[in-house]
């Protein structure tokens, strides 16, 4: 289970949220929804502990997640608002280099391919994607290395019908398992028992 008690975040000297709280449990889904500027990415950002709270702390089984930041990144995945592709490589390149970089195995890159309608592509060039395919590439590491907590920024940026049904099948999947997804997104992604946390703004 997540817990988040009282969370505050400063940034360049101006307040971003303030005493935020929520919790979310095995299985649970949660959507950040707000304007641009209300917060959404810095709240993400500190749940996967890349900023410092300014006051508050975030809970995972009842442990403050600032005590182990290494068992903590170990729990995450993290996927930005970019999608941090080497245009250079090739799609199957690209998932053999994270899978090596997180020991998982040759299985899980055709499975990822599959999981995201990209097998057809898999030895195609990055620069040759369309910016819905890249995206779709980027979301693959979910499927390819597991961690048991999904922070997601505007997953379903650039992704067409097609493409949003593909990650809501592998949003599915991982909630069976027991897993946590949290996405800061403009879209609520038709997920019925959503958890909606509103980012006001002003650091409300």
């Amino acid at each position: 289970m997540l817990r988040v008690h009282n969370l505050s975040c400063r940034r360049g000297g101006r307040v971003i949220f303030r005493e935020t709280g929520f919790a979310t449990n095995s299985g649970g889904f949660a959507l950040i929804m707000g304007a641009n500027g209300s917060g959404k990415s810095s709240l993400l950002r500190v749940l996967a502990g890349l900023i410092a709270p300014a006051a508050g702390c975030v809970r995972w089984q009842d442990s403050d997640v600032a005590e182990d930041p290494a068992a903590h990144r170990a729990r995450v995945h993290y996927i930005g608002h970019l999608d941090a592709l080497k245009a250079g490589l090739t799609v199957r390149e690209m998932l053999d280099y994270w899978r090596a970089l997180h020991g998982a195995g040759q299985i899980k890159i055709e499975q990822s391919l599959a999981a995201f309608a990209l097998t057809s592509m898999a030895d195609r060039p990055i620069r040759r994607l369309s910016a819905g395919q890249k995206r779709r590439l980027s979301l693959t590491r979910l499927a390819l290395v597991e961690a048991p907590l999904w922070l997601l920024d505007e997953p379903t940026s650039a992704l067409d019908v097609t493409g949003q049904a593909l990650l809501r099948e592998v949003i599915s999947g991982h909630r069976a398992k027991g897993g946590i997804v949290i996405a800061a997104t403009h879209d609520d992604l038709n997920v019925p028992d959503a958890q909606v946390i509103t980012m006001a703004g002003g650091g409300r």
